[in-house]
């Protein structure tokens, strides 16, 4: 008997890329092989200062062909579906005919970036909240924010519109690599993708085309739209060893395959801490969202697979506000003329909020903002000579990050969709038993920990 076809799932996330190898038929799949890679890509905006954040697509697709080198080839020779996951929101612009060149590789043909624009990521700071608001009004159910491909298109729009003209595509970096690998003459974006770029109608899946004509915007740019699941091509030419005319599903959003990955029951919530930090729910059948947005909500309706939504709490405050924390400490002990490592502060704070059971301290810990209330920033109260620790402070730092995305998505609205348990995941999470503590202080549910969300594997289950 010939050896069984694999599915390659790849997730171009936003600081490593990762593949894994699943085998096996359709309920008993497992992950052979994985493999991933930091992507080191961020580098400076020149156009739009500190409050862009870019990464350099070729460090990106350097990493993916690192990583796709480092599986098996035996294993990469026996693949007949590849599925893409990444992150959203972002955008990269090439030019049709040059937006690749095939080269060889040391593990077979692979493509690098030719005329292809930086990544504007889902961080990028560059729309303040001035813009967004001279910006049209989106017929949609997402409310417009800063770091969404439409409005960045709109920023390059009036401030560098000579940019704009040096492409002719554009597509988030996920959707890039779908169309290098099948060659696609015109970018396919899934629902997914089209609905976190800002004027998008989820309801009918399409662009606001005429909103977007009336205001200039180069509605040539975007990508067609298709179902998540669906299959946007096959790949032209062998690839890593992957045969030539492996079938390439449609590129879908990391979030959405981080739950696929995990979530199986439709009473389960999944609670994922990594960089920010996500509390999801699935809504029920024949759910759909609000023609207009609520930009005051805290609760946001993601395109899920099958015409279902998932009701998302997404914070940009999880693990990155502790990164943050371990950060300041760091260099307050370096002013001191001390030098700790930035690890051997971590476990210190932790091992001293575990001895700590109880903090009168109250930490709202949005350093970052959040995308419903941008201007309200971070903030101590409730101070006390008592819980002036280290120990202390990082308890309260630590419930407050819970308590921030509990006030988005209150426990009672979890208990009314019938809510039954609470799937833990994400790398902030795995690593941080006082935010284990604090969840399981705050939730009623059982809490399962283990099943981690993986985007890469959840793009691959797709397929």
């Amino acid at each position: 008997r010939p050896a069984p076809a694999c599915v390659l799932g790849i997730d171009l996330g936003t600081t490593s890329v990762k593949a894994a190898l699943l085998v096996g038929a359709e309920q008993e799949q497992v992950v052979a092989e994985s493999c991933s890679r930091e992507t080191q890509a961020h580098t400076s905006s020149l156009e739009a200062g500190p409050q862009g954040m870019e990464q350099n697509v070729r460090r990106i697709i350097r990493a993916l062909n690192e990583c796709l080198a480092a599986l098996p080839q035996q294993q990469l020779q026996r693949v007949s579906h590849i599925g893409i996951s990444g992150q959203m929101h972002g955008i990269v612009f090439w030019k049709k005919d040059k937006g690749c060149k095939w080269t060889e590789y040391g593990t077979g043909p692979a493509f690098e970036p030719e005329e292809v624009s930086h990544l504007i990521t889902w961080q990028d700071g560059r729309c303040s909240p001035t813009f967004l608001s001279s910006l049209p009004l989106p017929q949609s159910h997402v409310s417009l924010a800063t770091g969404f491909g439409c409005a960045t298109v709109y920023w390059y729009l009036k401030k560098s519109p000579d940019f704009l003209k040096s492409y002719d595509a554009a597509g988030t970096i996920h959707d890039y690599v779908v169309a290098m690998l099948c060659d696609l003459k015109k970018p396919l974006m899934s629902v997914q993708n089209a609905a976190s770029w800002g004027y998008f109608n989820s309801r009918n899946k399409s662009w606001n085309t005429d909103i977007l004509k009336k205001s200039g915007f180069p509605v040539h740019l975007l990508p067609e739209v298709g179902d998540p699941g669906s299959i946007a091509g096959r790949t032209i030419c062998a690839w890593h060893g992957i045969p030539k005319g492996a079938i390439v599903g449609i590129a879908l959003g990391d979030f959405q395959c981080s739950v696929y990955s995990c979530l199986t029951e439709r009473t389960d919530a999944v609670l994922n801490i990594s960089t920010s930090a996500q509390l999801t729910i699935s809504m029920p059948p024949g759910f759909q969202p609000p023609e207009t947005p609520d930009p005051s909500s805290a609760v946001t309706y993601f395109p899920y697979f099958n015409g279902d939504y998932l009701a998302v709490a997404a914070s940009l405050n999880g693990g990155n506000v502790l990164a943050t924390f371990v950060d300041m400490v760091a260099r307050w002990t370096e002013e001191l003329g001390l030098h700790v490592q930035e690890s051997a502060i971590y476990t210190k704070i932790i091992k001293a909020a575990l001895a700590q059971n109880d903090s009168k301290l109250s930490v709202h810990p949005t350093i970052f903002g959040e995308r419903h209330i941008p201007e309200q920033l971070a903030s101590v109260s409730n101070i006390a000579v008592s819980d002036l620790s280290l120990g202390h402070v990082t308890r309260a730092l630590c419930r407050g990050i819970i308590e921030n995305l509990c006030s988005m998505l209150p426990v009672q609205r979890l208990m009314e969709t019938g809510m039954r348990r609470i799937l833990g995941s994400g790398s902030a999470l795995a690593r941080n038993e006082v935010l284990r503590q604090e969840v399981e202080r705050i939730f009623p549910f059982p809490v399962v920990y283990g099943k981690d969300v993986d985007a890469a594997v959840g793009a691959a289950m797709v397929m």
